[in-house]
């Protein structure tokens, strides 16, 4: 067993039981992650089976992230060739947890979501060409494809026209023409309240090793447009003024146009809603892990006020109230 592969490994650094070797988190990856304390404090260790996860990835861009000043656990052993890590151990509590319970600690949703695009900031900052993979329109795509595949096929078990197929895919042109005119700047890629610990400095950045160079208003759409949390949406553009204004100040090329970077905020979501809602259903339907099913009401719902507010991207509407039955909802508009 691999649990007892990890145990055996981790006595080379620190004797502790096998028994001590405790989950720490679940994983939409093939990726495991456990907590064990040892005389040197908690520490967690990271299971990546090599023939399924590449880690050469994790490392470099925690090097990347902590030299732009993001913090992220420090590496204290790898063994490249089993695929297991010692990590610097953030503690239990993520922002989901702590904005779930009022947060706790003297930490308000304000200063939570302050602290995680100040630090996005400092990730932006540091962005230079070449050094990660682009976030190109063919990934893009890809992404967007699940939607149809996994999500209408196989977990929902509708037919499309073949109007509707053609509507889909005129309109999701557009919708990629589009995010290609936005800049590119490093992407943590999946930058929300799961990935982000109450740490000292805040946030703790975790799961960053999918991180690309792409479209500037990406992470900003996964932090306040979060499959696992919601806020009015008065709140959310408050949040997203701030950080626009700090982007903008450090010369993170967010433009002069509050209302063009919102619009360019909102198509962005609309891609990453239909990402979601394929990799949710994916999860499910291939994985067995349907524990994000409960999620998908609240990206379905982000996906449709955006579809609503935006002409171009209206035609989706008949085929999502097809698919869900939903009433019309309406929202802020620029």
């Amino acid at each position: 067993m691999r649990r007892q592969a990890l145990h055996q490994w981790l006595t080379l650094y620190s004797p502790v039981p096998f028994e001590a070797i405790q989950p720490a988190s679940s994983d939409a990856s093939f990726r495991r992650y456990f907590r064990v304390m040892t005389p040197e404090g908690s520490r967690i260790l990271m299971d990546a089976p090599p023939d399924k996860e590449d880690c050469h990835p994790f490392v470099r861009v925690s090097r990347l992230f902590a030299e732009a000043g993001v913090h992220v656990p420090r590496i204290l052993a790898w063994e490249e060739k089993l695929g297991f890590m010692i990590l610097e151990d953030f503690g239990e509590t993520s922002y989901l947890s702590a904005l779930q319970t009022g947060g706790g600690q003297g930490w308000s949703a304000d200063t939570l979501y302050g602290n995680a695009l100040g630090a996005l900031v400092q990730i932006q900052r540091a962005s230079r060409d070449g050094v990660l993979p682009p976030y190109d329109r063919t990934l893009l795509q890809r992404e967007i494809d699940l939607f149809p595949e996994w999500y209408v096929q196989k977990h929902l078990g509708a037919v499309w026209t073949t109007q509707e197929r053609a509507t889909f895919g005129a309109v999701v042109q557009g919708l990629l023409d589009a995010i290609e005119g936005q800049a590119r700047v490093w992407v943590h890629r999946d930058y929300h309240t799961r990935n982000l610990m109450v740490a000292s400095p805040d946030p703790g950045v975790l799961d960053f090793q999918d991180a690309v160079q792409g479209p500037v208003t990406y992470d900003a759409v996964s932090l306040l447009k979060d499959a696992y949390i919601d806020w009015e949406e008065a709140r959310v553009l408050d949040w997203l003024v701030r950080y626009w204004e700090r982007a903008r100040a450090t010369g993170i090329p967010v433009g002069e146009d509050f209302g063009a970077f919102y619009q360019d905020f909102e198509w962005m979501g609309v891609q990453r809603h239909l990402k979601v809602l394929g990799i949710f259903a994916r999860l499910a339907q291939r994985d067995g892990k349907t524990g994000y099913l409960a999620d998908m009401p609240r990206v379905e719902k982000y996906l449709m006020t955006a579809c609503r507010r935006y002409k171009a991207l209206q035609p989706l509407v008949p085929i999502l109230e097809r698919l869900w039955q939903t009433p019309s909802r309406t929202g802020y508009t620029f």
